[in-house]
C-alpha cells in the first residue's frame, strides 16, 4: 500500500494534465477543420 500512493502521487498528475490538454486542444482543433473546410470551398468556388 505504501509503495501505491507515490505510484499515483506520480502519474494521476501527469493524465490530469494530458486530459485537461486534449480537452481543451479538441474544441480548437473542431474550429480549426472547420476553418479549413471554408476555406477549401471558397477556393473551389475561385477556380
Amino acid at each position: 500500500m505504501e509503495e501505491l500512493v507515490p505510484l499515483i502521487a506520480n502519474l494521476g498528475f501527469p493524465i490530469a494534465v494530458s486530459v485537461y490538454l486534449l480537452v481543451r486542444i479538441e474544441g480548437k482543433m473542431e474550429s480549426l477543420t472547420l476553418s479549413i473546410r471554408e476555406l477549401s470551398e471558397a477556393i473551389g468556388k475561385m477556380i
